[in-house]
């Protein structure tokens, strides 16, 4: 319907086998669904994509309130994060990768906040001069998200960055060697070798650099970071809970992979 948006027979192939189960389908009561997932999910990725609100879908899709109905019972069910950890894998693998990384490199971006975001979740990065939140994000080697943390804008690297860590560990076990710049050195670099078992490697500029120049893997999680801007639902925060923040995240990044994977 969409070109922009629409899934292609491929796309819809990997992603529909990893959506929950459709409601009603065990008969234990309960209304079925009404209209075609296909539809829901593309109207979805077209909000993500376009960066829309809820109430400008375009009446060819479902009514707004069921899409979002739909949206927000995957994101309280966690659907959105197990299809985008299963889809990575699929092009972890696809990539000539083992499914479980040995390496990761993190890293952070302040995001400005709509009027939409109440003042408890959001805050000032004096740094940045940004007044809303901040995404703590760890990458493979390939730049494909790991993890995902949003916190308000004011929370330094370092402590969320041991947060991001802590998440980290629980998802993967096989990760030893993480990759940071000199905003996460001091405290957090201990936390993660003694608690965490991780050996942060700290990326720093050359003292006599001038100008702009790629830095050693650092280069690798600014460009997951362009690959999530693309999508104008992310260029700012909308979100008023957290959890719906990371998942338009995990959106953004299962639309770009899925269209990877189906070439």
């Amino acid at each position: 319907m969409y070109p922009s948006s629409a899934t292609t027979d491929a796309q819809w192939a990997l992603i529909e086998p990893l959506l929950p189960p459709p409601g009603n389908a065990a008969g234990r009561g309960g209304r079925s669904e009404k209209h075609d997932r296909r539809l829901l999910v593309d109207a979805i990725f077209y909000l993500v994509r376009g960066g829309i609100t809820w109430r400008e879908l375009p009446r060819e899709f479902p009514p707004r309130s069921t899409v979002w109905d739909t949206f927000t019972r995957w994101v309280r069910s966690g659907a959105w994060a197990r299809l985008h950890d299963a889809l990575r894998d699929q092009l972890r693998v696809r990539l000539g990768r083992r499914p479980q990384p040995s390496a990761a490199i993190i890293d952070s971006q302040s995001v400005r906040a709509a009027d939409t975001v109440a003042g408890p979740s959001r805050g000032y990065d004096a740094g940045k001069k940004i007044n809303g939140r901040k995404r703590h994000i760890a990458v493979d080697t390939n730049g494909l998200l790991l993890a995902v943390i949003v916190t308000i804008a004011g929370i330094q690297d370092r402590d969320g960055g041991l947060r991001l860590l802590a998440r980290l560990r629980e998802s993967f076990s096989t990760v030893a060697l993480v990759w940071a710049d000199a905003g996460y050195a001091g405290r957090m670099v201990t936390f993660a070798t003694k608690v965490l078992a991780f050996t942060v490697e700290i990326v720093k500029r050359a003292d006599d650099q001038v100008g702009f120049k790629l830095l050693h893997r650092r280069w690798v999680v600014e460009r997951t970071f362009a690959w999530i801007s693309k999508y104008r639902r992310c260029v700012r925060d909308y979100e008023r809970r957290i959890d719906t923040s990371e998942a338009m995240i995990h959106t953004a990044m299962i639309m770009t992979m899925s269209r990877r994977l189906a070439r």
